[in-house]
């Protein structure tokens, strides 16, 4: 159905359309109650929401605003019933099933430069009007579920970063830049990938050419670049892509893998609450072994032949107990 024929539905037919999206799930089981909920929600969803900080991997802390259980609830439904059946462009690398950052990364290896920008507060920069217009398209929804959809999922006029929805719509708003400079890129041999808020560009090029028309068409999207964060590296530098290094096959550092490798001696040495008392880590000894296995695993995900870490990763699941 095109845009212009919603104007012939009327507000019961839209109505109808919104319980199609089956939204509300078993949160009730009224049909009436179910356009209630949902109309009551999208009208304060505001307070449906709190605030919370997290620490950032090198220092801050990152403010989230977090949606409670029933508003959580309805925005996984958008996401699994409707988001994610809308197509974002293949340069979008973050945020989709089956896609990890070694993906992101591998299109940048051995290539002659690498140029990276960020995106400046992101979701923060991301409005009520592009979600309404970018995430919920007139061709798919009648403009009433248009706005519903985009109150429940927005916070203050703009994405709140904590919302399951926020991260694919990001996606989705930012399909035209996408779109555009994978285009711009592919007429010059570039090669470029998104990462939420990372830009990649690899290649041969002029890297204040790329930064410019990248900078141009995301200054008409409401974006600004974060200058502090932008970085060029030629292949005699360490070419790194979201924590990869790409210089001849993705790999991660040798420091990484030197600071994980040191962590396992200490703990087989000392024994696990040593260990954790040692670094003066406040997590459980469980917690501290599921990260210990995640990160072996993320070892393991870049380079699956890598033998010591297989070996690591066997011993600890076999001792895991008495570790």
């Amino acid at each position: 159905m095109q845009n212009g024929l919603w104007k012939y539905c009327s507000s019961a037919q839209e109505t109808e359309y919104l319980l199609s999206l089956d939204l509300a799930g078993a949160l009730t089981a009224s049909r009436e109650k179910q356009a209630a909920l949902l109309y009551a929600l999208s009208n304060h969803a505001e307070e449906h929401y709190r605030r919370v900080r997290i620490p950032k991997k090198h220092g801050g802390f990152r403010t989230l605003d977090v949606p409670d259980r029933l508003l959580k609830s309805v925005q996984q439904r958008i996401l699994t019933q409707v988001l994610e059946h809308l197509p974002v462009p293949e340069c979008a690398r973050a945020y989709r099933k089956g896609v990890s950052l070694l993906e992101n990364a591998e299109p940048h290896a051995g290539q002659r430069c690498v140029l990276k920008l960020d995106i400046r507060d992101f979701f923060g920069s991301i409005t009520y009007l592009s979600v309404y217009s970018l995430a919920f398209p007139g061709e798919f929804f009648p403009p009433a579920v248009r706005t519903l959809l985009t109150h429940l999922c927005c916070l203050h006029d703009s994405l709140p970063q904590g919302a399951p929805t926020s991260p694919y719509i990001s996606n989705l708003v930012m399909a035209p830049f996408d779109r555009y400079i994978s285009g711009w890129c592919e007429a010059r041999g570039i090669t470029y990938t998104r990462y939420c808020d990372d830009l990649t560009f690899s290649g041969d090029f002029n890297p204040n050419e790329v930064k410019s028309a990248a900078e141009g068409f995301l200054l008409r999207l409401g974006f600004e670049l974060n200058p502090d964060k932008t970085r060029f590296f030629s292949s005699s530098r360490r070419q790194e892509v979201t924590g990869i290094v790409v210089n001849d096959r993705p790999h991660l550092s040798k420091s990484y893998r030197r600071k994980l490798r040191q962590e396992w001696y200490f703990l087989k040495k000392y024994g696990t609450e040593n260990h954790l008392q040692h670094m003066g880590s406040p997590l459980t000894p469980e917690k501290y072994l599921q990260s210990l296995k995640g990160r072996i695993l993320y070892v393991l995900s870049i380079d699956p032949s890598d033998r010591e870490f297989a070996d690591m990763l066997r011993e600890l699941s076999a001792e895991r107990s008495s570790i």
